[in-house]
């Protein structure tokens, strides 16, 4: 499976390929071997124009820094450099070896080496690919492209090692596994089983980085099914791991338990949906495995609240920023209030104005989308009426001064004057009679508080 000359033209003459083009052709006229690796190369050979391409070189940063002006030497802790040409955003790697005293977390220094090493050091055989756009030779020295064509996920060396070497490699993995709808080489997959305990060893931050790519690539289903059949889930995301084998009842939700539920939520999701909405959809239901039980049929009363605890629990865990896991925890906390068509029309403008309600109703969506059968009646009355509201109500401007700003002003804590003060605000502002800060800062002063 070559790259075909359709693909290579194609990419050559975007912008992106032509711009990766020249930064080849600069390196290799200074004297520097210099490839298209990974990533690009995979999607070239699977006849895909590649979105974003890395570039590989015998070059040092500060060698690859001086031949291009745009550019920022980050070779000290990443030996990598930075380079921007036009509106596109390179990142050129050094060639490197593995650093044989990491730890499992990161590696403990960069140590620069050959091509030959470099490809040694990468994790898979079908991310060990290097292509050159001016020779048009592919250079496979751990025949990826044959991995490729079978769609196999295989280590590089001792699959056992190269999880130890840096334990991200396990989600890694099962990434990549779903990125091409692939399979495990059988050494490879008993290797992440016996050691899927490696991953509590990593940051946070780093198994948020690859959770989020697992929900915003394809086939996010079989990723999360495969944490779990590999015993990784439990070790890092025990708020999932307990929803299998949790029943529903049989009527409303033919698709079966609370995990098959969630993976068909997963299987739902569209372009439409960002991370913060795909993260609230994978924890929408966690907290079933808490509430269940049996009365005249089977329920969970008041999983939402327990849901959204969780998921915030999860996300600190992860290091997730803090507005993202308030935003995440009140969609999952209010993934059940869909009673806005009984409110009046007043108490509408505190759900349909919200900054947050437009996701809300892609999380109803995507838990009607989860559920056999799928029954959308109430959620396209919930459409329509949001929009006729929107429509006879403009939403209100943004408020000129925060809470912060008028406690700052009036000297004061936080406190039912503040609410009271920025009521009137609030008023004044509606009525048309502010429309600066200075105004508001102004009505402020001047009252009798």
């Amino acid at each position: 499976m070559p790259v075909s000359r359709e693909i290579i033209t194609q990419t050559l003459a975007s912008p992106h390929g032509e711009r990766a083009y020249k930064i080849v052709e600069t390196l290799n006229d200074a004297g520097f071997d210099t490839w298209w690796v990974g990533g690009c190369v995979r999607d070239m050979l699977q006849g895909a124009v590649p979105s974003d391409i890395d570039i590989a070189t015998a070059a040092m940063p500060q060698q690859v820094a001086k031949l291009f002006k745009r550019s920022k030497d980050e070779g000290g802790q990443f030996g990598s450099t930075r380079i921007l040409l036009g509106d596109d955003v390179f990142e050129i790697t050094t060639f490197r070896e593995d650093d044989e005293a990491s730890d499992g977390r990161h590696p403990e220094a960069v140590i620069f080496g050959t091509r030959e090493q470099d490809a040694k050091r990468r994790d898979f055989t079908i991310n060990a690919m290097y292509w050159n756009p001016i020779s048009r030779e592919l250079y496979d020295p751990y025949k990826g492209e044959a991995d490729l064509k079978e769609r196999l996920i295989r280590f590089i060396g001792e699959p056992g090692v190269r999880i130890k070497h840096d334990a991200l490699r396990i989600l890694r993995a099962v990434r990549f596994r779903a990125r091409i709808n692939g399979q495990y080489h059988p050494e490879t997959y008993t290797a992440l089983r016996e050691q899927a305990n490696m991953i509590e060893i990593l940051s946070g931050s780093r198994l948020l980085g690859e959770t989020e790519k697992m929900l915003l690539g394809p086939h996010p289903d079989m990723a999360f099914q495969d944490l779990h059949d590999l015993g990784v889930l439990q070790y890092y995301l025990p708020e999932l791991s307990c929803c299998k084998g949790v029943p529903q009842p049989a009527d409303y939700h033919h698709e079966g338990d609370v995990w098959n539920h969630t993976m068909q939520v997963l299987r739902s999701f569209t372009e439409e949906q960002g991370i913060d909405v795909r993260i609230a959809a994978l924890f929408h239901d966690c907290g079933k495995a808490h509430t269940f039980s049996l009365k005249e049929r089977i329920r969970f009363d008041h999983h939402a609240t327990i849901s959204a605890d969780l998921v915030s629990g999860a996300l600190k865990r992860l290091q997730c920023p803090g507005k993202r896991i308030e935003k995440i925890d009140w969609l999952v906390r209010h993934h059940m209030s869909m009673t806005f068509l009984e409110m009046p029309e007043e108490r509408k403008g505190h759900w349909y104005f919200h900054p947050w309600f437009a996701e809300l109703l892609q999380l109803f969506w995507l838990d009607i989308a989860g559920t056999t059968p799928a029954n959308f009646d109430l959620y396209d009355k919930i459409i329509v009426d949001y929009n006729r509201f929107l429509d006879a109500h403009p939403r209100p401007a943004k408020p000129l001064l925060s809470g912060q700003d008028v406690m700052d002003i009036l000297g004061v804590g936080p406190g039912e004057q503040v609410g009271k003060m920025l009521k009137e605000l609030h008023d004044a502002q509606a009525k048309g009679k502010l429309t600066s800060k200075k105004e508001a800062k102004d009505f402020i002063m001047r009252s009798k508080w």
